[in-house]
């Protein structure tokens, strides 16, 4: 093993709390000169603030050692001229899609893309519905998915990501997403080619049996799951079979090392 890609919320922090060892495990990849990078499906929040975070939490992460969503659509949509744009996001996210023409907030038609992220409760029927005329509307627009998480650990519990509002856009317009995140398999290699690495010598630390260990082992890469964040023990008894399960990130320089033996 050569390279490692890390997930961020689930694995390094959890709330407003850093994951026991995470300041530790960066450190000793720093002192080690491991190649490693933070791929996340958080769309919630522009990679600025991300940083932001990060850093207040005591986690020293750069920005270009993330590959985040909104980042990967901007400059998909960018490269395409697939313009103007729909956006279903946060008003934070928003500065990450800078220079990208956009329709109005209440058009129902024009749009060439139509980019759906996390905005949690703002979904309503007359969204949804707004989000799914877009599509229908002629020509028919691209639709795409800032990651394809089904759910996350909130506050209080689990919460609906982007999928199951992906997925019913999908089933009603006739249509499949361009997905921008986790578990696309480019989403996973742009960060390989970002370390410099090969994809069978790069390894995936997240927390979502799905999105971070399926999406990664397609991909070509060594998949581990860690027991923190949106872990459940039923992640363990279904079809996709982690490289490794550790009970934290904290855990993985000794996996590391053990592997080099």
């Amino acid at each position: 093993m050569e390279a490692l890609l890390f997930d961020l919320d689930g694995v390094l922090y959890q709330g407003d709390r850093v994951i026991d060892g995470a300041v530790e495990t960066l450190c000793w990849c720093e002192q080690r000169g491991i190649p490693h990078g933070f791929v996340t499906n958080t769309s919630s929040k522009p990679r600025r603030a991300l940083v932001e975070r990060l850093s207040g939490l005591g986690l020293s992460v750069a920005a270009e050692q993330i590959i985040a969503p909104p980042v990967a659509a901007h400059d998909y949509l960018a490269a395409r001229g697939a313009t103007p744009v729909a956006l279903f996001i946060r008003d934070a996210t928003r500065e990450d899609f800078e220079g990208i023409e956009c329709v109005g907030e209440t058009a129902e038609d024009g749009a060439k893309s139509v980019v759906i992220g996390d905005i949690g409760e703002a979904w309503s029927f007359e969204t949804l519905n707004r989000a799914f005329r877009l599509l229908m509307a002629e020509p028919r627009p691209i639709l795409i998915a800032l990651g394809m998480s089904r759910y996350a650990q909130g506050d209080t519990g689990l919460v609906l990501d982007v999928a199951p509002f992906i997925k019913a856009l999908e089933h009603a317009a006739s249509c499949e997403a361009v997905v921008m995140g986790k578990p696309s398999k480019g989403f996973f290699e742009a960060a390989v080619r970002m370390l410099g690495a090969k994809a069978t010598k790069t390894v995936m630390v997240g927390d979502d049996i799905h999105s971070d260990v399926a999406g990664a082992q397609i991909a070509g890469l060594t998949g581990i799951l860690v027991q923190t964040g949106k872990f459940r023990s039923a992640d363990l008894d279904g079809a996709v079979r982690p490289d490794a399960v550790l009970d934290s990130v904290a855990d993985l320089p000794r996996w590391w090392d053990n592997q080099r033996c």
